[in-house]
């Protein structure tokens, strides 16, 4: 995503509708259609991705998402958007990263989280990621009856970021006509998590996506 990890940091603009934006464009370089795999915010951008170029989407698999705002009271919205400030950025996801990971954590986790760490501190990109953070996902949810393309939603059973995982998966199923894959002992994200689950459940929501097409 724009500003994340090896990325550019001096993009003019983030979130959902600027990566659905990237999607697409990659899409038609490499002369689609693809399946689209989008994990958490980049959940909602595949969601519109789909819904604006369904020729270009043969399949979504949507891991951990975020498709819809989150109900947050005033106070709530207040908090995290003085942790999400770029000044503070690195250090409260640095503490809150752990908490998504609830259930089997990864093995190289401590060394994941370092690279974290150094990525945030680079110049520019604690600014990429507040402003990332700080997206609505309204469009997504706005566009998610629009969407024709056969879909997968893999959730963590323990998902920290929603008050009841299984139910945020199943409205999801509910709006687009997809399956659901419920990960055990995993959080945020089960692809890391629980590979080989997480790979089984997609693997054979490809092969069926072959079998239509």
């Amino acid at each position: 995503m724009r500003g994340h990890g090896d990325s550019d940091a001096t993009f003019s603009s983030y979130g959902d509708e600027a990566t659905a934006g990237d999607i697409i464009a990659l899409i038609e370089t490499l002369v689609g259609p693809a399946v689209v795999v989008g994990n958490s915010m980049a959940a909602g951008s595949a969601v519109l991705a789909a819904a604006e170029r369904p020729e270009l989407v043969s399949g979504l698999v949507l891991v951990g998402p975020f498709v819809r705002d989150a109900p947050l009271s005033k106070l709530e919205r207040l908090v995290l958007d003085l942790a999400l400030a770029p000044p503070f950025a690195p250090f409260s996801w640095r503490r809150y990263l752990p908490k998504l990971y609830a259930g089997r954590r990864p093995t190289d986790f401590a060394h994941y989280s370092d690279l974290v760490g150094d990525t945030l501190r680079r110049p520019g990109h604690a600014r990429a990621f507040s402003l990332t953070a700080h997206t609505s996902h309204r469009a997504a949810e706005n566009r998610l009856g629009d969407v024709r393309a056969p879909s997968l939603v893999v959730m963590g059973d323990k998902d920290p970021d929603f008050t009841e995982p299984e139910k945020e998966a199943g409205w999801i199923a509910g709006v687009l006509g997809a399956k659901v894959a419920m990960v055990p002992d995993a959080g945020h994200y089960p692809q890391s998590q629980q590979p080989e689950m997480t790979a089984e459940a997609i693997l054979g929501f490809l092969a069926e996506v072959d079998r239509r097409a």
